[in-house]
């Protein structure tokens, strides 16, 4: 489900304002909305008081139906809505699967008003709630096998499939959870975790048991493997008796559907809250970048001084590192002026170049 209120707000909106028009009004008008779920809602001028209300929605893949494609139990359930105001036009017009003539002179004035139409505009979670009770309350014994109950597969979007198993003691409903990106499954893992726990816990010992699992439960075994291919596991609820009995059955039969939507709405919050906490903390870091700033600013007064020492220690430190330049430049250039060495010239001037040694019969004494 695309919200958790049971009235769709559009078309609550557009059959108030048919019901409070002061001058009758021309309605033909389409409406789509999630799940492939489409109406047609027409009114004529000529007479204001009667309108037509056309619904087509995605059925669940089991139960018995009729040519207009809605059981007898749906029938009844959407009968009990507001008998004095609609009424069940057959055959449905061509396209959808329930057709309701709406009486707008049999609503009550005033607050009542805006219930009356509330309900109305809850049609199809009525037909899908519906459909769901009935599933639940006729699986007979002629859906096991070998000692095990069958999986009832549920599609209520082509996307969102889940599984409901009737067991003798108890019901599991097992939802397979798929998420675009990985970190969605990062957030969505957290929360089944933490979801497990606080089951668990003895506050809430009378909420259905929680039960999150990165592989298949054994009651999904034989079901197709694209069923079963998922990156966020399987999330599992188990169902006692007195979780649907009475009024309860409405209640968890509603919070069954909404499933797929609060888990989506949880790790969108989530994420929305992740990036504000991310971008104040770093509204805060470039803050205190600022503050530093304003303060070195204001202390360049006092600083001067020493940054005029660091001038010069910078200067000074330039000026080794200049002279040492200057004496390697000094020493390749003695190295080019150094004379050209000759191989054998050595040798050469050994033998012809030397001057002969001359020997004198006087002797020398050296003078003190």
């Amino acid at each position: 489900m695309a919200s958790f209120d049971r009235a769709s707000p559009a078309l609550k909106e557009i059959l108030l304002r048919i019901y409070s028009a002061e001058k009758p009004i021309e309605v033909d008008h389409h409406l789509y909305e999630f799940g492939s779920v489409e109406y047609h809602i027409k009114s004529s001028a000529s007479d204001p008081q009667l309108t037509y209300l056309s619904i087509s929605t995605p059925l669940l893949t089991q139960g018995v139906l009729l040519s207009y494609g809605l059981s007898p139990y749906t029938i009844q359930m959407v009968r009990e809505i507001s008998s004095d105001v609609l009424e069940i036009v057959e055959p449905a017009k061509e396209g959808y699967q329930l057709t309701l003539r709406l009486d707008f002179s049999k609503i009550p004035r005033g607050k009542d008003s805006l219930k009356v139409v509330t309900e109305v505009s809850s049609i199809q979670a009525v037909i899908l709630s519906s459909q769901l009770k009935e599933m639940l309350q006729n699986v007979n014994s002629w859906d096991t096998s070998q000692g095990m109950y069958k999986p009832i597969k549920l599609v209520y979007h082509p996307r969102e499939p889940f599984y409901v198993i009737r067991q003798p003691k108890k019901i599991v409903a097992v939802f397979p959870m798929r998420f675009k990106e990985y970190s969605d499954v990062i957030i969505a893992t957290s929360f089944f975790q933490e979801l497990m726990e606080v089951g668990s816990s003895e506050k809430w010992a009378k909420a259905p048991p929680c039960s999150w699992s990165p592989i298949p439960p054994p009651e999904l075994r034989g079901e197709p493997f694209e069923d079963l291919s998922t990156n966020g596991g399987f999330v599992s609820f188990d169902i006692s008796s007195r979780h649907v009995e009475g009024k309860r059955l409405d209640k968890t039969v509603w919070s069954l559907l909404n499933f797929y939507a609060y888990v989506k709405h949880h790790v969108k919050c989530t994420r929305g809250f992740i990036q504000r906490r991310m971008r104040r903390r770093l509204e805060s870091l470039v803050e205190v970048l600022q503050n530093s700033s304003l303060k070195e600013d204001g202390h360049i007064k006092k600083v001067q001084g020493w940054r005029y020492m660091k001038k010069l220690v910078r200067l000074s430190s330039k000026s080794k590192i200049l002279k040492r330049r200057c004496r390697d430049f000094a020493r390749k250039i003695k190295r080019i002026r150094f004379r050209i060495k000759i191989h054998g010239f050595g040798h050469f001037r050994r033998r012809w170049l030397t001057m002969p040694k001359f020997s004198s019969s006087m002797g020398y004494t050296k003078l003190e």
